[in-house]
């Protein structure tokens, strides 16, 4: 059942005859897209062809590979708030996607993506470049759809949107067969659709699990905060930030919850995880109650669940209730929206300061200094390291830059050391790990934020995978800046057969090209630097320079992130060294 909101002003006033392809496009501009990120091909051209009429309208970003337009629409998504939108064609077109879906899925980012498909006579006959997409699909979308008919196209389009951006987010497919694309039909107008049946993106609030939630907080001696990205879906960040602050309560962050309360906020406490701040890993493990909002407990915020918190009481704010109790047993399951949940909770409990319990916290911190921080950011001898390029970039953009990392040990280094002031500003592959997302949602980023500088801090391998959208940037114009931690190795992978496989390095010495000429192919500036005395000035050199700048900047080659959880072990069992 489709609810009816809005009507493109045009066509309220008479019955329009047009084809599929116009249509999308109609319903496209009606859900406020703005930006495309694409491939054409054989299947989907007739939408190609109405796009032409539509490019004062609709910008069409021609990417050189759907994976790169598929992660360019993710960065889109995550720093602008809206529904990336894809186009591809079929067969190797639409299966190039699956990878930047997973990614989607998992990691709770809105999209919409259109793949062509071959005429509706022919499916099921093995015709060229046919591939049963929405079969493939259906384990890495939250929803999708095989339109064979061009007066679908309307109500399919409505239900994506509504599909990908209520409650928790994620990808959608509409897979259009190209008859449908080509077929006249009578649009009567666009519908947008804020209702569909057995459909609940929200759970109904319960108003018993907040005051039992409140009660445990009230009563709480050492309460501790978990955050995940759900704050940010849920446009919470102020509302969490209250509750946070009356409770006095301590709060760490998963990676992809970033940005959501300002690096230096007094109880922002640092980083989960395998590769997170020692404090925050130990005492989750004292902590009395635990509450964990829009997070999933990840295995790489628990280590081993049999010996995580378990002398915690557990507090669990999700929009997903079958996040709660998924891995770590809620004793008050709070289901429903942060936005609505929080003010509700913060409303029932006492202002507090739990000083002493901060202080611990402090203690943890002063200790990782000393032994881990204090030689990664400021070495005072030997090769630049990860950990300085990121602290010399915080000087620089004070904190106001969009981060955008890829997959490795300089993605650890990046979440744990880069200074966010603003939400929407760390942009990573947090849950399926994809080597090569950095540089195409870096310009996805940066086209869903155009007032604000993107950085792209990527890997010598990483950068390898999807290197080809510098054609992107070449193409388009678009400014992003491109820092490559090169360490000559493949980096996470020899960190952990240095420590677990007694260094027998296994094809991870990776070779690379010269990726200042690679840059300068496609008419892109660049610098490379090895020497720490022109570190600083290179970083402000890339960071001034008018258009996208490669910089890359070679660090220690066998240098390990620390603190850091071996698999298999407590967090409380976190090793500095």
């Amino acid at each position: 059942m489709l609810t009816k909101e809005k009507q493109a002003p045009e066509l309220l006033d008479k019955v329009k005859t047009i084809s599929g392809a116009e249509a999308l496009l109609i319903a496209l501009l009606e859900e406020e897209v703005d930006t495309i990120f694409g491939y054409p091909g054989g299947a989907i051209m007739p939408i190609y062809d109405a796009l032409y009429d539509y490019r004062d309208r609709l910008n069409h970003i021609l990417v050189r590979h759907e994976q790169g337009g598929i992660h360019a629409g993710q960065g889109y998504a995550r720093s602008s708030g809206k529904a990336g939108v894809v186009f591809a064609t079929s067969g190797p077109g639409a299966t190039n996607l699956v990878t930047g879906l997973a990614d989607a899925l998992i990691d709770s980012t809105p999209l919409v993506c259109i793949t062509g498909q071959v005429f509706a006579h022919l499916l099921g006959t093995d015709a060229f470049q046919e591939t049963d997409i929405v079969n493939i699909t259906t384990p890495v979308t939250k929803w999708n759809y095989q339109v064979t008919d061009a007066s679908e196209i309307p109500d399919a389009v409505a239900k994506a949107f509504h599909i990908a951006r209520s409650g928790r987010p994620g990808p959608v497919l509409i897979d259009i067969a190209k008859n449908a694309q080509i077929q006249k039909f009578d649009f009567k107008g666009y519908t947008s659709c804020k209702h569909i049946r057995s459909y609940r993106p929200k759970p109904i609030v319960r108003q018993e699990y907040i005051q039992q939630a409140a009660e445990l907080i009230n009563n709480a001696k050492k309460p501790f905060v978990l955050w995940g990205q759900g704050v940010m879906l849920g446009s919470a960040e102020q509302e969490f930030k209250t509750f946070i602050e009356k409770a006095g309560i301590p709060a760490a962050w998963t990676i992809m919850g970033a940005g959501a309360l300002p690096s230096d906020h007094p109880l922002n406490v640092g980083m989960l995880g395998m590769h997170g701040n020692y404090g925050p890993n130990v005492l989750t493990n004292e902590c009395d109650v635990l509450i964990a909002i829009g997070m999933r407990f990840d295995d790489r915020v628990t280590g081993r669940l049999d010996k995580y918190a378990k002398q915690a009481q557990v507090i669990h704010l999700d929009i997903d209730p079958s996040e709660i109790s998924k891995n770590v047993k809620a004793t008050v399951p709070v289901w429903g929206d942060c936005k609505e949940t929080l003010p509700m909770l913060t409303e029932l409990i006492e202002a507090t300061a739990h000083t002493e319990w901060l202080e611990k916290f402090r203690r943890y911190e002063q200790e990782e200094i000393k032994e881990v921080i204090q030689d990664e950011l400021f070495p005072a001898t030997g090769e630049i390291t990860m950990g300085e390029v990121i602290q010399q970039l915080n000087e620089l953009t004070k904190g106001e830059a969009i981060v955008v990392s890829d997959v490795g040990q300089h993605q650890m280094v990046a979440c744990r050391y880069a200074k966010l002031n603003h939400t929407r500003s760390n942009i990573t592959s947090g849950g399926l790990g994809t080597m090569g997302f950095a540089l195409p949602a870096a310009i996805g980023a940066k086209f869903g934020a155009l007032d604000r500088t993107v950085v792209a801090v990527i890997g010598d391998g990483g950068f390898q995978m999807t290197l080809q959208e510098l054609g992107t940037i070449m193409q388009s114009g678009v400014d992003v800046k491109i820092l490559i931690l090169n360490n000559q190795f493949l980096g996470m992978v020899r960190q952990w057969q240095e420590l677990f496989q007694d260094k027998r390095y296994s094809f991870v010495d990776i070779t690379s090209p010269d990726f200042v000429t690679v840059a300068s192919g496609y008419g892109i500036a660049g610098k490379s630097i090895s020497e720490r005395e022109g570190l600083k000035e290179a970083l402000q050199e890339m960071l001034s320079h008018k258009g996208s700048f490669l910089l890359e900047v070679m660090v220690t080659k066998e240098n390990n992130v620390f603190p850091m959880v071996p698999q298999g072990s407590s967090v409380s069992e976190i090793r500095l060294k």
